[in-house]
């Protein structure tokens, strides 16, 4: 008799097994992105590889490797080290308040030797990873429940506020949104929800007042109204809607953008990259690019849906939705929809631990999808 042999299988996968395992298609367009951040970097040089595009193209390599390896490692390691990586890089977000080094004017980095780390990057991954082992443990009704939903608010709350006071708002928003998206499909009630957002409303004003810092006042204030101070405050959005639109239908030309190599474009290799995009390859380029994307997304979500395990599933779905807040913020931050807050694309800007985040987040998401068929059992709250 042999009952469920596939779910037993997947117990005992070997390395070349779980190699083809692993949702090829969802790597390929990975790699398609990744490619056209690095085209990007070389075209926004002025048809340079330096200095952005060598750099990119080094991090991706070894983000690549990261991303193969984690997928390798069975999904069950993950959830035993999501709380002590939890503590790790929060430990590391306080320590850029007490060593931290200030750049392009916030205290977002601290020194490890080798290299610089952001560690606000690493953080939300490892915030949906430490969410989703905690709320595997609780049934739809634990969820709801005030005493037990102190510590997932509390996992939530002292990363966000701590990146908060670097200042990073659109890390902060990140953070808060992966988080109250996980707990919405652990199963929190409406109950909990939409008291939430309405106090979250009726804090606005204090939030002006006492939070947000005077640039970020300014910023707000020239979303409201761009035109008051186009060569101030507005010029950075002004310029990226000059390019978005002069790339028209279907673009200018790869290498043949003229904000970019002229110099008009704010931080044009980093959060202002798709303006590049969008004014060499016009809107069919765009929407090819929201095509990948979404193809990236459709994956995620079809391989939370396939998980047998609750931690498994909230996991994958975690980061599928922390890299669909990262394309919907940017996406609309360039356009001028939502006030400038300081998100980079995905795959696309430059950035070197951005960059890693994001490929061993893809590397879990594909660590769900090789060992997919392993069921862990539901144990007390919390509790592994």
């Amino acid at each position: 008799m042999t009952l469920r042999p596939y779910a037993a299988a997947r117990r005992t996968l070997s390395i070349v097994e779980k190699l083809y395992e692993i949702n090829w298609g969802l790597v390929l367009v990975i790699a398609i992105l990744a490619s056209i951040g690095i085209a990007m970097q070389y075209s926004v040089a002025g048809g340079a590889w330096s200095p952005w595009a060598d750099k990119q193209t080094i991090r991706f390599v070894i983000g690549f490797a990261v991303m193969i390896v984690v997928a390798l490692v069975d999904i069950r390691y993950w959830m035993k080290i999501a709380y002590p990586a939890y503590f790790i890089f929060l430990a590391l977000l306080a320590a850029v308040e007490v060593a931290g080094h200030v750049g392009l004017g916030a205290q977002r980095w601290i020194s490890l030797g080798l290299f610089d780390l952001q560690p606000s990057e690493p953080m939300k991954i490892a915030m949906v990873l430490a969410l989703a082992r905690f709320l595997h443990g609780q049934s739809v009704e634990d969820v709801s429940k005030p005493l037990r939903l102190l510590i997932p608010l509390a996992m939530i709350g002292v990363p966000a506020l701590l990146v908060a006071i670097q200042p990073n708002l659109g890390t902060t928003i990140i953070i808060v949104l992966d988080g109250a998206s996980i707990l919405f499909l652990a199963g929190l009630s409406w109950w909990w929800i939409l008291p939430t957002l309405g106090a979250g409303a009726a804090a606005v004003p204090l939030a002006w007042k006492f939070v947000l810092h005077d640039y970020q006042k300014a910023r707000v204030l020239t979303f409201l109204k761009p035109e008051s101070d186009s060569l101030g405050a507005g010029w950075n959005i002004a310029q990226a809607k000059i390019a978005v639109g002069s790339g028209g239908a279907s673009g200018k030309g790869f290498l043949q953008g003229t904000q970019s190599r002229l110099n008009f474009l704010p931080e044009k290799q980093t959060d202002f990259i798709l303006t590049n995009f969008a004014e060499e390859f016009g809107f069919v380029g765009c929407i090819a690019l929201l095509i990948l994307f979404g193809a990236v997304i459709w994956y995620g979500v079809q391989t939370a849906m396939s998980a047998r395990s609750q931690f498994s599933r909230l996991l994958a779905m975690g980061i599928t939705l922390n890299f669909f807040f990262y394309i919907m913020i940017n996406g609309a931050m360039v356009m001028g929809l939502i006030p400038v807050v300081g998100i980079p694309m995905p795959l696309i800007s430059y950035g070197g631990t951005a960059m890693i985040a994001v490929m061993f987040g893809f590397g879990l998401l594909l660590s769900v999808h090789v060992h997919r068929q392993v069921e862990i059992p539901r144990h007390s709250p919390g509790i592994i």
